[in-house]
């Protein structure tokens, strides 16, 4: 009876706290306390040996550009303080995130268990600002204590369907960081562009990286703008974006698409489709723009048949694409896509057929795999490992390949279930290119998705035993951008369903609660008027 009574009133202060601190993701432990700090712009930050420069420059930035003053560093003080302290020996890497914070009337007290940790802290400091843009910011006295539920916290944007600037990709990772997201799995490759410069194959960027105009309205069209769309990242914008996204401590896993989604790489290099000589297939209904000769980078969205064929002279290429990617990219992974790949071009080839027969394949499914365990063998070669959407299972799964299941949970329980490392990001929770409201009155690829229905997933499927929810190493959200064609889009379709996601890959499961996140969002709306941002507010009560 003692353990229970004890169990619900640490339930009843953590809710409580929970309620009164604001604090989104909702922290393992909080406890609002009587009193305040005030900063301003004679409180100093004390980071001792000054080794906590992640901290203190992304804090510092917030407050310049929000509230217009930034804070001066101070090897130790005894009142008007943010304390920043990591200790010098490393802990378990499972509690590499966690951090502790204790706000009283002297000042602000932050430890991480690792650098990275206390950058997180930092987080939730911004958290507990006021969202009003004002020079003297009065927070709460708290004592908190937390660390994440899943290791695995992403955000996918797709810059191939519509190319997005330096500045806002950067903006994007900062809004990662605002919300103890940890991954930026960056889409660099699809049909309708080639992002990415590679030294060794330039017309991948001269020709790839153009399409020479772009569907009007939902697939297949009312017509086409007859507007040339270009754009990639140089191999220096690159390095660039990575190095920025490291110094939030957010890893960076670029998405080199094969053996589908391909048409901008073949219109560069014919030479890698199946069928060299064949002009690129236009979809039904579609009005083009430009020459229809040859092979194209396409112009409106959807699945298209022209594949890269599973030839040496591919491989070759793939193989020097990934060389340039790996010495841009440090992360483990690298996503090699998977999805999507049409096999009609592969059964009408003699090649393919042949090749078939020559391996041992049962069929096109199994020459997929080949194709896939190909590329595995080499980037686990090179030290890396893969990531691929769940199509990867068909004809067997890559030995040593992390799969991202979007076809719902299917295949990421099969996967688990196969002893593989799952990453969970089904269509029916976590794609924000689905509608927020029924009545959508901004273009939008289908479906509906309200916040509500985000912040109510469990990455954690019931099917699987203690023991393979082990290998749910957390989940992600995709942004796909057919009709998202310019920053501002991206910002209302992600807002605020980033921030409901980020309770779900943070927060435990039994601190969630749906009436009082709406709460909380009242205060997070007012802090998207402070950033300027793009915002949908349906189905959310705010009082």
């Amino acid at each position: 009876m003692k353990k229970v009574l004890l169990a619900l009133a640490t339930t009843l202060v953590c809710c409580y706290g929970h309620s009164q601190l604001n604090i989104i993701p909702v922290p393992v432990s909080a406890e609002a306390k009587s009193g305040t700090f005030t900063i301003n712009q004679q409180t100093v930050i004390v980071t001792g040996n000054g080794s906590e420069k992640e901290s203190v420059n992304f804090f510092n930035d917030y407050l310049k550009k929000f509230y217009g003053f930034s804070l001066k560093t101070a090897k130790k003080a005894d009142k008007n303080y943010i304390k920043l302290t990591t200790p010098t020996f490393v802990k378990a890497p499972e509690k590499e995130e966690r951090y502790t914070m204790e706000v009283t009337g002297d000042g602000v007290a932050i430890q991480g268990d690792s650098h990275k940790g206390t950058f997180l802290g930092i987080q939730t400091l911004i958290q507990l600002l006021p969202a009003e843009k004002s020079t003297s910011l009065s927070i709460p006295c708290a004592s908190i204590e937390d660390y994440p539920r899943f290791a695995y916290r992403g955000m996918m944007l797709d810059v191939g369907r519509h190319f997005e600037p330096v500045e806002f990709v950067k903006q994007y990772i900062d809004f990662l960081a605002l919300h103890k997201i940890n991954t930026f799995h960056w889409h660099l490759t699809e049909d309708q562009g080639w992002r990415i410069e590679i030294k060794k194959y330039p017309k991948l960027t001269q020709i790839g990286s153009c399409r020479n105009g772009t569907i009007l309205g939902h697939h297949p069209g009312t017509g086409n703008d007859n507007t040339k769309d270009c754009g990639f990242y140089t191999q220096a914008q690159v390095k660039d974006i990575v190095k920025y996204a490291s110094e939030r401590f957010i890893t960076v896993i670029p998405e080199i698409e094969m053996p589908g989604h391909a048409s901008a790489a073949i219109a560069a290099y014919p030479e890698l489709s199946c069928f060299p000589d064949e002009p690129t297939p236009i979809a039904k209904g579609v009005t083009w723009a430009g020459s229809k000769e040859g092979k194209q980078v396409q112009q409106s969205w959807g699945v298209y048949p022209d594949v890269f064929v599973p030839s040496e002279k591919t491989f070759k290429f793939l193989e020097d694409v990934l060389d340039e990617v790996m010495a841009l990219f440090p992360s483990k992974y690298i996503h090699i896509g998977g999805d999507e790949c049409p096999k009609e071009y592969w059964k009408r080839s003699e090649f393919c057929q042949n090749l078939i027969k020559e391996k041992g394949l049962k069929d096109e499914h199994g020459l997929q795999s080949y194709f896939i365990q190909t590329i595995e063998k080499y980037l686990n070669s090179k030290g890396r490992s893969i990531i691929g959407w769940d199509e990867i299972l068909e004809g067997g799964l890559a030995p040593n390949a992390t799969v991202m299941s979007w076809r719902g949970e299917k295949g990421g329980i099969e996967a688990a279930q196969q002893k593989h490392q799952v990453i969970m990001t089904p269509t029916t929770y976590v794609y924000f290119d689905y509608a927020q409201k029924k009545n959508e009155d901004s273009l939008v690829i289908g479906g509906f998705l309200p916040v509500e229905k985000v912040y109510n997933y469990n990455p954690l499927p019931k099917e699987l035993t203690e023991e393979e929810q082990k290998l749910i190493v957390g989940a992600q959200a995709n942004v796909w951008t057919e009709y998202m064609s310019n920053p501002s889009k991206v910002e209302y379709m992600v807002f605020p369903r980033m921030t409901a996601l980020s309770e779900v890959l943070w927060s435990p499961q039994d601190h969630k609660d749906w009436n009082d996140f709406q709460k909380r969002l009242g205060t997070q709306f007012k802090r998207y008027d402070l950033w300027k941002v793009k915002y949908n507010t349906a189905g959310v009560e705010t009082k």
